[in-house]
Formats: C-alpha cells, sequence, structure tokens
C-alpha cells in the first residue's frame, strides 16, 4: 500500500493544471486496473479527466478524487517521505491515500460486483464538471461511500457537511482625479466598505424566521450556525483615481437548505448605499448542505463492524467543510463520508497520513461494501 501511495503522490495532480490531472488519471487508472482486474472508464469533461469502474449494476458507489490543492512544484518543498510512522507528501492525506485504501479494500472482496468506484478529478475546485457525473452515479444505490480523511486524527468519521455558497459582490462606481475632482467620482472603495459590514451580519438567522440554525451529527455534535465570511477583496486602479470598480469575495456555510437559501435571498438583496453606485452579485449556491440523517444507518453499521473487527469504537462528527458527499446525499442516496486515511494537516505544510491505520481503514471499508451490496 505504502508503494502504491508513493506512486500516486509523486504525480503531482494540481486541479488548476489540467494536463498534470490527466497525468495523474493515467497513473490512478493503471492502479486501479492492476488492483481490480479491469482498465477504468475515462471520461474527460471540459478538460478535466474523471475515471469510473462498474461492475454490473451498482449497489454501492465509492467516491474520491485524485486532484489536489498542491501547485506542481511542491514536492521539492514537500518531498514524499515515510518516517516515524507518517507518510508526508503533496496531497497524502487529501486524498491520495484514501484512494490506496479504497482499491485493496475491494482487491480483498471475492468479487467488486455490484459496485460502482468514481474517481473525479476536480473536487478541490468544486466538482464543477463532475457534478452530474456524481449525482447520476449515486441516484439508486443503497450506499455511497466517500474517500475523503477522516475527520480528526482519532479517525472519526463524517456524518454531516455544511452546504457550500460562494459569491462575488461586484460595485460599480466612477472613476474621477481624486485631487482635482474627487466629488465627480463615485467611490467604488467606500461603497465595497458598507456592503463588508452588511454581510457580516448575515450569518445568524433572524429569531422570526423559525429556521433551525444547526444540525448534528452522530455524536451529537452539532454543524453550528451558517457563516458568511469576506475573504477576497480588491479596488481601485491608481493611488490618484476614485475607485470605479470594487469587489469582495464572499464564502458562505450553511448547515440546513433552510440557512442556504435565507442567506442566498440576503446576498441577492444586497442594495448600493453610496449615491451613484451599483452593486452586483455574481455566483450562488454550490454544495447543497448534507444532514445527520443521510448517514445515520450506515454510520451504526459501520461502528457495528468496527467492533466485529476489534477496532476502536467508532466516532462520527458533523464538519463545516463540503465535499462530494453532499451531492451524493442530496440525491438521496445514503452517504458516509470520512472512510478515507487518517491524520491531519490537509491542505498545510503538516499534512500526513498515519501509516498504522491505513489496513484497518482498508478492512472497514472492504467489509461495509461486501454488506451493503448484497
Amino acid at each position: 500500500m505504502l508503494a502504491d501511495l508513493e506512486e500516486l503522490v509523486v504525480c503531482e495532480s494540481y486541479s488548476a493544471d489540467l494536463g498534470a490531472v490527466a497525468r495523474s488519471a493515467e497513473v490512478v487508472g493503471a492502479l486501479g486496473a492492476r488492483l481490480l482486474g479491469v482498465a477504468p472508464e475515462t471520461i474527460v469533461i471540459k478538460g478535466v479527466t474523471h475515471l469510473r469502474w462498474t461492475f454490473g449494476t451498482p449497489r454501492v458507489l465509492l467516491v474520491g478524487h485524485h486532484d489536489t490543492v498542491w501547485p506542481i512544484g511542491s514536492l521539492e518543498t514537500h518531498p514524499w517521505a515515510v518516517a516515524g510512522g507518517r507518510a508526508r507528501g503533496p496531497g497524502v492525506l487529501d486524498m491520495k491515500a484514501g484512494l490506496v485504501q479504497m482499491f485493496h479494500a475491494l482487491a480483498s472482496l471475492p468479487s467488486p460486483e455490484g459496485v460502482c468506484v468514481l474517481v473525479n478529478g476536480d473536487e478541490e475546485v468544486g466538482s464543477t464538471t463532475s457534478r452530474q457525473l456524481i449525482e447520476r452515479s449515486a441516484r439508486g444505490c443503497a450506499a455511497a461511500f466517500v474517500l475523503e480523511a477522516a475527520a480528526d486524527e482519532e479517525g472519526a468519521l463524517k456524518t454531516a457537511r455544511k452546504g457550500t455558497s460562494r459569491y462575488e459582490v461586484v460595485v460599480h462606481g466612477r472613476a474621477a482625479h481624486s485631487g482635482q475632482e474627487p466629488e465627480k467620482g463615485v467611490n467604488a472603495t467606500v461603497e465595497i466598505a458598507h456592503q463588508v459590514l452588511a454581510v457580516a451580519g448575515f450569518g445568524a438567522p433572524s429569531a422570526a424566521s423559525g429556521a433551525p440554525s444547526a444540525a448534528s451529527g452522530a455524536d451529537g455534535e452539532t454543524l453550528g450556525a451558517a457563516t458568511v465570511t469576506p475573504t477576497l477583496m480588491s479596488s481601485g486602479s491608481a493611488r490618484n483615481t476614485v475607485p470605479a470598480l470594487a469587489r469582495l469575495a464572499l464564502d458562505v456555510r450553511a448547515p440546513t437548505t433552510t440557512e442556504q437559501d435565507r442567506i442566498d435571498a440576503l446576498v441577492r438583496g444586497l442594495r448600493a448605499r453610496t449615491p451613484g453606485a451599483r452593486v452586483e452579485v455574481l455566483g450562488g449556491r454550490q454544495r447543497p448542505p448534507m444532514g445527520p440523517e443521510s448517514s445515520a444507518a450506515l454510520f451504526a453499521l459501520a461502528s457495528g463492524i468496527a467492533d466485529e473487527l476489534g477496532q476502536e469504537p467508532l466516532r462520527g462528527r458533523a464538519v463545516g467543510g463540503a465535499s462530494d458527499a453532499n451531492y451524493t446525499a442530496a440525491v438521496g442516496c445514503p452517504t458516509l463520508d470520512g472512510l478515507g486515511a487518517v491524520g491531519a494537516g490537509a491542505h498545510a505544510d503538516s499534512e500526513y497520513v498515519d501509516v498504522a491505520r491505513m489496513v484497518p481503514r482498508a478492512r472497514l471499508l472492504a467489509e461495509l461494501v461486501a454488506r451493503t451490496g448484497r
């Protein structure tokens, strides 16, 4: 498994580099073909390379991704290494170790009959080209197992996820010389400041709405209230010019569809406070929330299997991040996430995988597939 993991990690697959993603797909496809005995179907959508294996009539869907957030060349500063029981390298946790565990889990079964494996190449950027592929594959399946990393270093599964929305608020003003006639301009910087303050209060639901503000995971842990976070902001073109254009990016995380809709209405209802300025809202909802009801039965099954295998008791956590599990759950397919590698530091310099946990996690997945695929 470590040899296979090294092969995947040293083939860099930055989401924005479609050539690198295509090369990674070849490596992942070859690994899957060797372990499963069948070459994958290669699906290229808008230049992004996805892989799919289908065995008979699928009842179980396994979902993973082979793209990473690490730019090409990251191996020079974050080389593949195994030391002290930890494997390191770009994307080792998110989620190349999960792919290795998935293939080895399936290879350990008498037959993969009834399983569909889908490995997409754009999860880290929202699965924009693979969303429909994921949703079509999930419809009609009895279970979807997502090989994202565990929720923490103890191996908790991800039993609920917030939905995501992304917006760009664009302010259109009017340029003028800031020294000679600033009064003739419409200052987009001043207006975007008003918008930052306006959206800062959108996260907490109003008491009058009666909307539930949180969803609970398997252990009763809640996702918490919705969050609306201003992130990137830019304005202006020169130091001596009244800014004619400003942009503000918003990251929205919502625990329920009701909250996601409420915030969408508020963002789209933004209006200019500065005379002469105009506000334009781009973007919108991306991934729908994954409620805890989507994972409840599968988490109970997984807990029983872990006990039978003599593994430590499983925990479930509700998390703020989103994944392709949001899509499978939204089409009505029971979904359990976080079945991939155990470690920490995804997307960060400290990213690592706990090597000793790879085989037990693969065994857990194999039993889950065997029992739900009958």
